[in-house]
């Protein structure tokens, strides 16, 4: 998924997230803090489940930028840190900036990275700046712990489960729930006042669009 806006110089910027998940969370974002942003067209569906993963699709998605067809300055790009961290992560998406551009690209390349603590992804910052009760989602710590050994199940498949419950059973009414891909989806649900976009943990990505 690539975000573009234009100035009043008519310099466009470009911005590069992982998913339609990250879209509609961004999309939400940008409406809080008042930044005119175009939305491209995604790279990747809401079900692919491997979308980008192992930085693959970041090398096509980069070489199809129109930085030659369009005045681009900038490029911003925001991923994961899942739990590789900032660090690391950063370095990989450098390394696939290097390996299309070179050393000397023709235009600004800005990378942010989303986690909670240094590790996680999007489901992990919507965990935390979550600003309902939730009875739902809380209870699903009991059930993890009471998984046997070898049924295990990670932090991030653990937040995107707790991401979906808060969603549709502590966010949702009963009837809503009925209908729950159109009133409790991840689309929906970033347009309810659910989520605190003035929390601390987005300070650094609030900056980030800020400057883009």
């Amino acid at each position: 998924m690539s975000y573009h806006t234009k100035g009043a110089t008519g310099v466009s910027n470009l911005l590069i997230v992982e998913s339609e998940n990250d879209q509609y969370f961004i999309e939400a974002l940008v409406r809080h803090i008042n930044i005119n942003l175009e939305v491209y067209p995604p790279v990747c569906a809401i079900d692919d489940y491997q979308c980008l993963g192992g930085m693959g699709k970041l090398v096509n998605t980069l070489k199809s930028l129109p930085i030659e067809k369009d005045t681009i300055e900038k490029v911003g790009i925001i991923f994961d840190a899942d739990s590789v961290g900032i660090k690391t992560r950063t370095q990989q998406i450098q390394a696939k900036i290097d390996e299309v551009f070179g050393d000397n690209p023709s235009v600004e390349f800005s990378i942010c990275i989303l986690n909670v603590e240094g590790k996680g992804e999007l489901e992990t910052v919507l965990k935390s700046i979550s600003t309902k009760k939730a009875d739902f989602a809380e209870c699903l710590s009991v059930w993890r712990d009471c998984l046997p050994d070898g049924k295990d199940i990670t932090d991030k498949d653990f937040d995107k489960f707790w991401v979906q419950i808060y969603q549709r059973y502590d966010c949702c009414s009963k009837k809503e729930r009925k209908q729950a891909h159109s009133k409790c989806s991840n689309k929906v649900s970033m347009s309810k006042e659910i989520y605190g976009f003035d929390n601390a943990v987005l300070d650094d990505l609030r900056g980030f669009l800020s400057k883009l």
